[in-house]
């Protein structure tokens, strides 16, 4: 008797391409990334034309960061023979399916989305067909590959619920008999939030991160550098956790016994924030040495290859999709 086929259900996520990654990114998404490959059909993809409706990046810029990215995945433990890896940019198949969807989706569901109008508030220069088409073309990067899921933080869950709202109404207007997509369920994960060398969210922009790559000595010298209670002025005035950005760090790299220990120091002033600070460089460098060593063996070619395999990969799966959506619309196929 045969063995039956299992048919893993599909998840789909992708990355705006802004270079090497900080620990933000692997604890906010790609620690999960790794852990969908054993569940999941996992669908991993460079999103640089979302890049360009917020920056304007040379083309050298962007080509470098969406491969310091990927290399950053790879390192991660990103395995391309268990999913599909590949670039938006190159799967002209996305630009199609979006401005198909364009044909039926009101532009109000666009213009309302909060980060729209939040972020062309402060900046009218974004105002832009591309930015206000975000949430569509994100629709339709999911749409083509029909996931079951499609795993975001409970920030991003608008953006899923918007797919699903543009899923629907296509099915209503031209396939309501035997509908072409189904509407993909937000994956909600749990994602730590990190927090920077100055105790804000770890972001590049506010040049407070910890790079994913970033060498020994560099880590802690970061961290050694990061400021702490702001009323412990002197070595022997007591301090609260509660006040330190370095303790927020603490909560996701040490232990339980190590942290008590850094907590009763930093009460009593029995013990220096330099001395709380080591624990934490030497976690921090345990967890990035089998990163860099990752990346290290990675040669660049064999980086835009495994990219090459999973855009094909991922193009006939896209091109299937593309038929089926043109078809019931009435076009040539």
């Amino acid at each position: 008797m045969s063995t039956p086929v299992i048919t893993r259900p599909r998840v789909l996520s992708g990355m705006r391409p802004t270079g090497a990654l900080h620990l933000g990114h692997f604890h906010g998404a790609l620690k999960n990334w790794v852990q969908l490959q054993d569940t999941h059909d996992c669908f991993f993809f460079v999103a640089d034309w979302h890049a360009l409706t917020t920056q304007r990046p040379s083309g050298e810029t962007l080509a470098r960061h969406a491969y310091d990215m990927v290399t950053d995945w790879l390192a991660a433990g990103i395995d391309p023979e268990r999913c599909t890896l590949f670039l938006q940019s190159r799967m002209p198949e996305h630009a199609e399916l979006f401005t198909l969807l364009a044909m039926c989706t009101p532009s109000s569901w666009l213009a309302r989305m909060p980060s729209y109008k939040d972020q062309v508030a402060a900046n009218p220069e974004l105002a832009t067909y591309g930015f206000l088409g975000y949430p569509l073309l994100q629709a339709a990067d999911i749409l083509l590959y029909k996931p079951a899921g499609v795993p975001v933080g409970e920030d991003q869950a608008a953006h899923v619920e918007v797919t699903r709202e543009v899923a629907r109404r296509f099915n209503r207007l031209y396939a309501e008999g035997a509908p072409v997509f189904a509407e993909p369920q937000a994956l909600l994960t749990e994602t730590a939030r990190v927090p920077g060398l100055d105790g804000q969210k770890m972001s590049k922009s506010l040049d407070n991160a910890i790079a994913m790559r970033d060498e020994p000595e560099v880590t802690a010298n970061k961290i050694r550098t990061m400021p702490t209670d702001p009323q412990r002025v002197r070595r022997s005035d007591a301090g609260d956790p509660a006040r330190c950005p370095v303790w927020s760090l603490h909560q996701i790299y040490t232990d339980d016994t190590t942290r008590a220990a850094c907590e009763a120091g930093c009460r009593t002033a029995t013990q220096g924030c330099l001395d709380c600070k080591q624990p934490l460089i030497e976690a921090i460098q345990r967890e990035q040495a089998p990163w860099r060593e990752r990346a290290a063996a990675l040669d660049p070619q064999q980086v835009k290859w495994t990219l090459e395999l999973g855009t094909e990969r991922a193009r006939a799966v896209a091109r299937k999709t593309l038929r089926e959506v043109r078809g019931v619309m009435g076009l040539v196929t």
